[in-house]
């Protein structure tokens, strides 16, 4: 059996300044790992990095390694292992600026914060614009397209009971990340157009000639397509209101061009006005069987507290304003002096008769 020749004394303090020198050592080791995780990434420009569904920590770190802008990979992998976080890190896409450490990177994917894209569905879209619009943009799923509109809530697992996604959508700006779908984006608006629609039609005037909140909705896209100035959807609603009550063809226009689809070519004709179809309001009485486009909050909240008074036809000033009018005489001469002088047979007036 070996035994030192040093005296126990010696052996003690041999021993305490071994332990020492491993402790000072330990402690530089840890204060050049701890200032590692707070120095900047080698960026000069924003980069964004992807984490795809099934990628996990490892690879994410060893790609910004071969893209030289981590050093050490391993020991932000050590850190995500010493927190318990090295399997809970969020797919996605991330924008990484300068400035970024390997710790906020980790606290970054961690908390999942990706970048995120934003898509605006407008007042006034049909649900095919809105279906082009969504498919125009690169980092969402399209998984609707060529989905036939008429199917469309069904494929969302939509069960409105509404006879037509037209108008089903709410216009506003929506925000989506990468892996997200189209579907998810719809699924969204048309939630989003319930509750706005529920909340509306919970506060609606009294007396209103809608049999359910969905009528609301058909009529509020007649309001949205009339006009864009904000004062006037109430008055435009009053108008179609009354003509309702009194049992008058609502003669809207753009329902009637809605109706004609593709094959409008910009002009409405007189020949268009007679021309059956279901939404000819010259020719069916009653509201269209479905909206005409999105209806935002304003137009809703119109359709569903419209304007009092007398007028029961208005014309298009040609400014984007209207002139509205009581009586058939008065009608006429406003669209004699707005209309007909301009524009031949070109016919664009609403309502008239």
């Amino acid at each position: 059996m070996w035994r030192s020749s040093l005296p126990p004394e010696r052996v003690l303090r041999v021993a305490e300044l071994g332990l020492a020198c491993v402790l000072l050592v330990s402690l530089v080791a840890w204060t050049v790992f701890e200032r590692w995780l707070d120095r900047p990434l080698a960026l000069d420009a924003p980069v964004v990095v992807e984490l795809p569904p099934g990628g996990n920590l490892t690879s994410f770190l060893d790609d910004l390694h071969a893209r030289g802008l981590l050093a050490h990979p391993h020991w932000l992998l050590a850190q995500a292992r010493l927190d318990g976080v090295a399997d809970k890190v969020r797919a996605g896409e991330y924008r990484l600026e300068p400035g970024l450490t390997p710790r906020l990177v980790l606290d970054m994917l961690v908390a999942g914060r990706v970048v995120v894209y934003a898509v605006t569905l407008v007042e006034g879209m049909t649900v095919a614009q809105v279906l082009a619009r969504l498919h125009e943009q690169p980092k969402l799923d399209p998984a609707l397209r060529g989905a036939a509109t008429d199917s469309l809530l069904g494929k969302l697992d939509v069960d409105a009971g509404w006879p037509s996604a037209e108008g089903a959508f709410f216009p506003d700006t929506y925000q989506y990340s990468r892996g997200m779908s189209d579907a998810d984006i719809l699924l969204a608006s048309h939630r989003a157009l319930r509750d706005v629609l529920d909340e509306e039609w919970a506060a609606r005037d009294a007396g209103l000639p809608y049999r359910s909140p969905y009528e609301a909705l058909v009529m509020a896209s007649l309001v949205e397509k009339e006009t864009g100035v904000a004062e006037e959807r109430r008055e435009i609603a009053g108008v179609f209101v009354r003509r309702l009550q009194k049992g008058m063809l609502l003669q809207t226009d753009p329902a009637v061009i809605y109706g004609l689809g593709a094959s409008f070519d910009g002009n409405l004709t007189r020949e268009h006005l007679r021309t059956p179809g279901p939404y000819n309001t010259y020719l069916n009485p009653g509201l269209p069987p479905s909206p005409i486009a999105l209806a935002g909050r304003a137009a809703i909240h119109a359709a569903l507290h419209p304007a009092p008074g007398s007028a029961l036809y208005f014309v298009a000033r040609g400014d984007g304003s209207h002139e509205f009018s009581a009586s058939l005489d008065e009608h006429n001469r406003a669209v004699r002096k707005y209309q007909l002088q301009r524009r031949g047979d070109a016919y664009r007036s609403s309502p008239r008769g």
